[in-house]
């Protein structure tokens, strides 16, 4: 309370004040969010939604590239072409990293002509 008055910012519901109630300070609030900023958060977020779902090698960490041949080794540990000859087992697997869209095209087939 200053000169007679209750101190809004140190004070909570029905005029307790947070250090009375043993709470911490609330943050403070801020203006409204800034569309740009809202934008930044948002794609941050997607990218590294993407990121976690990509393939990565096991040795370097580097994305391996379309085209490019990724070997899996046992407990799904997968190498790219680079690190490859680091591994002295053989993989259980090698295969050609496709893009995202890989088996989603249409493609146009021509009719034989009658």
């Amino acid at each position: 309370m200053v000169n007679g008055h209750i101190n809004a910012a140190s004070t909570g519901p029905r005029g307790r004040s947070d250090a009375a109630r043993g709470e911490a300070a609330a943050m403070p609030r801020s203006a409204a969010i800034d569309e740009q900023d809202l934008e930044r958060a948002l794609l941050r977020k997607s990218v590294g939604v993407l990121a976690d779902a990509r393939p990565q090698c096991a040795d370097c960490g580097r994305t391996p590239l379309i085209g490019e041949t990724v070997h899996l080794y046992a407990r799904g540990t997968s190498v790219c072409e680079l690190c490859r000859p680091l591994r002295r087992g053989e993989p259980e697997l090698s295969e050609r990293v496709r893009h995202s869209e890989a088996g989603l095209t249409v493609r146009v087939r021509r009719l034989p002509r009658a």
